[in-house]
């Protein structure tokens, strides 16, 4: 896991949200642009970003694109996280 990329993947607002809204289950692209309210070119992007990183995965069914998050690579991540606050004696 490259944990840079993962967290420039999170970066940005609306790939935060496009993961919130992947959370309880699988998602079309449109519905993901629309709840966005980004243009699809804009919504494809970020999909992209958060595929790459592999926090969403795809899944195509004849022309529809649905998309779902990883929680393995979430955990993992929420995992460094919980790690990176315990340093120094951060409390949460």
């Amino acid at each position: 896991m490259d944990v840079d990329e993962l967290l420039r993947a999170v970066a940005h607002p609306a790939r935060r949200e496009i993961l919130r809204l992947c959370g309880p289950g699988r998602q079309a692209a449109g519905t993901l642009a629309d709840a966005l309210g980004l243009a699809p070119a804009s919504t494809s992007e970020h999909l992209k970003v958060l595929r790459k990183a592999g926090l969403v995965e795809l899944e195509k069914q004849g022309t529809f694109r649905w998309y779902r998050t990883n929680p393995a690579l979430l955990r993992r991540l929420a995992r460094y996280l919980t790690d990176f606050s315990d340093i120094g004696g951060i409390s949460q």
